[in-house]
């Protein structure tokens, strides 16, 4: 009797189906075919690189963004089975059976791919209707720049899929907390979270997510500070939700995609002497294989290197040689003629000195080793010439506001010796600090000047050989990395001869001492070199200003046939951009009449639909600001790509707006069929542009000389012509 009275169990399944549509054909647009070309397509020669030293786990710098988007790339590669043999030296270069075309592009193209039900799902938290949001999904499934740019191993899609996921789980979650009674659900607190991760992984993918991250943290303080006068609401335990998904737990992410990088490249590689001389040793080979085994403490008799911290203009070690400063320079002025003292970018064994005790002629090291700390007064002798380490009142040959440091030689002239060094440890953890190998960074302040050895970065000229030039500076301020060196190649001193001492100066030592550094002090100091250490910017043929891009007066040529017109470029769906264009403009002026007719307290529309359009227009026009403002802000080489993100988001204002007029503007049926009519018209006009040039899209079919030379509307796009 009891079972008969137990409900069954049922399974209440809803779907949209015009979300799946939309899926289905992103998937379509941006996965079909994208093995072709099988050859290298313009930033992928730069990606490759990348992905082929993660493969061969080697340490490298790349200053344009941190580490997630390369390692989704290198993901690929690694599924594909890439062994990282493929040589990235130019666009066009044709894939060799090893390198797996399809597992490399694939993540872009499913996250390129995801970004159309994406901006449908964004459409719809706004508070817009689904047939709306399938207008909004349908333009950017037809933008041809999102397409090609989606289809290829690039991060721009990778990081638009980030922007769009924040944006749209943060929506979801404020609208979860605007119905609930009290609080969210779990499913709310997901929502939240997956918005955080979202926002990390954006910063992780490239540093521009920045900007859309703070627009949302700004739009979540907004929504936070409303919230605060429900008195239904816990706000200690709402805001330290908030702040847990949406700052802690993007910071925890950004720290782990740099352990996981600086985990997986752990071998020495062509960045290393970008890098202090300890985050040299901490790697794999390099380094770390010639300085195994060093003694950590210098001690009186120590031989060692001494390498400026600064890495401006190139990294460089204190050196000598058998050459003196000319008696006078070119501009009249006289030098000191003694032995020249300079910063040399390379390893070479007149950079060896020896730390020498001014009370003692002994110079091995005595045993047991008397090291030398903070605040000790010493001599460095240089190894191979034997002229100690001096400075004095005579100008510098390049900066003549700084002293000259030279290899004291005695010419009798009453110009007395002056070899006497002060060891200062900047980073030292007590007063009497031991000075230790690589870890140790130490100031070296002349005590009968008080000048501070110091880099000056100037390059000597040829009877210098060009190295860089070395300078006691008298006006030091603060802490400056010029005037700062640490010992990086070291060894204990055991003979007094000259001749065998040569012959040590080159030999290895037996000491084993470990020196790793902590992933905290890696992080540090990567970022900081990411931040500040600048590759040469050049002019590129296809480069261009942030104006050109917003009425696509510029384009890129991707990838060319080697023997016939067939080709890719970057090119957007030219009525689509005109319309981001009117639509952004009419939702400005829009926006100012209201604001100006509400001054008035004229009240054109409902109060929640002015809600609707204020946020729509901080997600949206916002969005648009954020990632395409900072560039005129940038001094680097800029491509049209570098709009893609801002982009997207002003699409979404074209359909946005097309609703709120046809709901508010037009008043009766007629005027909202007729304007139906227009905006379906509006569509397949979109879509005649985007099958037109569908074929410099995905590179097929073929196209004539003449069909191709039809395809240039702007007289600035570069077509490329092959003449048969």
């Amino acid at each position: 009797m009891l079972a008969s009275l137990t409900p069954p169990i049922t399974l209440k399944l809803e779907l949209d189906v015009l979300l799946l549509g939309v899926t289905f054909l992103g998937l379509l647009t941006r996965l079909g075919g994208i093995q072709f070309p099988k050859a290298a397509v313009f930033d992928e020669v730069y990606y490759g690189q990348l992905v082929s030293l993660y493969v061969k786990q080697i340490f490298f710098i790349d200053e344009s963004g941190p580490p997630l988007g390369h390692m989704v790339l290198a993901l690929g590669a690694y599924l594909g089975g890439f062994d990282g043999n493929f040589a990235w030296n130019r666009i066009g270069a044709e894939y060799p059976s090893n390198v797996p075309v399809w597992n490399l592009r694939v993540i872009p193209a499913l996250a390129g791919a995801l970004c159309v039900p994406l901006g449908y799902l964004l459409v719809v938290e706004l508070g817009y209707s689904h047939h709306t949001a399938f207008v909004a999904s349908l333009l950017l499934l037809m933008e041809n720049s999102l397409i090609v740019q989606s289809r290829f191993m690039l991060l721009e899609s990778v990081l638009i899929f980030f922007l769009l996921l924040a944006m749209v789980s943060y929506l979801r979650f404020y609208k979860l907390w605007s119905f609930a009674s009290v609080v969210p659900s779990s499913a709310g607190w997901a929502w939240l979270v997956l918005s955080g991760f979202a926002c990390g992984s954006a910063v992780g993918v490239k540093y521009m997510g920045l900007f859309t991250y703070l627009l949302l943290l700004g739009l979540a303080s907004v929504h936070m500070w409303q919230l605060i006068g429900d008195r239904n609401l816990s706000t200690v335990r709402s805001g330290a939700g908030r702040l847990l998904a949406l700052v802690l737990i993007p910071v925890l992410l950004y720290l782990g995609f740099f352990y996981v990088h600086l985990t997986l490249l752990y071998r020495s590689g062509p960045h290393d002497q970008m890098m202090s001389s300890a985050f040299q040793a901490s790697l794999e080979g390099g380094l770390a294989r010639i300085t195994q085994g060093q003694p950590l403490e210098v001690a009186y008799g120590s031989q060692v290197t001494l390498r400026s911290l600064s890495s401006k203009p190139v990294p460089c070690w204190l050196h000598s040689h058998k050459a003196n400063y000319p008696i006078r320079y070119e501009n009249g002025r006289g030098s000191s003629h003694q032995q020249q003292v300079t910063c040399y970018p390379f390893k070479d064994v007149n950079n060896w000195w020896i730390i020498k005790d001014p009370g003692r002629q002994n110079l091995g090291v005595s045993s047991p080793p008397r090291p030398v700390r903070h605040g000790d007064i010493v001599q460095l002798l240089h190894g191979m010439t034997s002229r100690f380490l001096n400075t004095h009142d005579v100008a510098a040959p390049i900066s003549p506001h700084s002293q000259e440091v030279s290899g004291y030689i005695d010419f009798n002239v009453s110009m007395p010796l002056q070899n006497l060094w002060k060891v200062d440890i900047a980073n030292r953890e007590s007063e009497r600090d031991i000075w230790k190998t690589i870890l140790s960074e130490v100031r070296l302040v002349h005590v009968n000047t008080s000048a501070v050895l110091k880099l000056s970065g100037a390059s000597l000229p040829d009877w210098g050989f060009r190295q860089l030039e070395v300078v006691g500076e008298k006006i030091y301020k603060g802490y400056q990395q010029s005037a700062l060196w640490n010992v990086e190649e070291h060894r204990y001193g055991r003979t007094e001869e000259q001749k065998e001492r040569e012959v040590e100066l080159q030999s290895p030592t037996q000491t084993d001492v470990s020196r790793n550094l902590s992933f905290m002090a890696r992080f540090m100091e990567l970022q900081w070199k990411m931040l500040t250490v600048k590759s040469e910017d050049s002019e590129h043929k296809y480069s261009s200003s942030p104006l050109e891009w917003i009425t696509m007066d510029t384009n890129i040529a991707y990838w060319l046939h080697p023997s016939n017109n067939a080709q890719i470029h970057l090119i957007g769906n030219l009525v689509t951009w005109v319309l981001a264009n009117i639509a952004l403009a009419g939702y400005g002026l829009l926006t100012l009449i209201y604001l100006l007719r509400r001054r008035r307290k004229i009240e054109d529309i409902p109060e929640a639909s002015w809600d609707q359009v204020v946020q729509a227009g901080i997600v949206c026009a916002g969005g648009w600001a954020v990632n395409y403002l900072p560039f005129f802000m940038m001094e680097k080489t800029l491509f049209l790509y570098h709009y893609l993100p801002a982009l997207t988001f002003q699409i979404l204002i074209i359909p946005i707006l097309l609703e709120h007029l046809y709901i508010h503007v037009l008043r009766n049926q007629f005027q909202r069929q007729v304007f139906g009519g227009v905006v379906l018209a509006v569509l397949c006009l979109v879509f005649l542009v985007y099958h037109i040039f569908s074929p410099i899209t995905y590179g097929y079919p073929e196209l004539s000389s003449d069909q191709l030379s039809g395809l240039r509307w702007r007289e600035s796009w570069d077509i490329l012509l092959r003449k048969r």
